[in-house]
């Protein structure tokens, strides 16, 4: 049995192998995987609708994502400083950028909304800008399968 003749290729086979073709295997490497997107706008309905002075209704909008000069600008504002309580309506009017046709969009806008779409506003910003962390995992007693169920409500802004 002649083991080393065919086992060693021929000196001008080993001339001719290209760079890429020498190179192993498992350097195609998948690509890495797509990012995600950060998603920075939620679209809400307000649960009754801001109401302009023509009488139109406003119900459908976007609030974007608050940044840390959104929370703090509010705060030198003089109607804050004297009831902490307007911070929320401030805040609300420089994250929703939209509001059915209303052409600006503005704290006065919040300020004229009815009580329950100014509680609608708050409880969907804490969920937009808590990302997930409204969420708490449990377990099912009948069939002992984990899940998440979200404390703030079933959907943003739902409470």
């Amino acid at each position: 049995m002649r083991r080393g003749a065919a086992a060693q290729p021929a000196p001008a086979a080993a001339a001719t192998v290209t760079p890429e073709a020498a190179a192993p295997v498992a350097a195609a490497v998948e690509p890495p995987p797509a990012r995600r997107e950060l998603r920075t706008e939620f679209a809400f309905e307000l649960p009754r609708g801001y109401v302009d002075e023509a009488g139109n209704v406003h119900r459908e909008g976007v609030m974007r994502l608050a940044t840390a000069r959104d929370e703090l600008i509010p705060l030198r504002d003089i109607r804050v400083q004297e009831n902490p309580a307007y911070l929320s309506v401030v805040l609300l009017g420089r994250v929703i950028t939209r509001l059915g046709s209303v052409a600006h969009m503005h704290d006065g806008v919040v300020e004229n909304m009815f009580a329950s779409d100014l509680a609608f506003l708050q409880d969907f910003y804490r969920q937009v800008n808590a990302e997930g962390h409204t969420r708490a995992g449990v377990t099912c007693p009948h069939c002992e399968q984990p899940f998440e169920v979200e404390l703030g409500g079933s959907r943003l802004g739902e409470s």
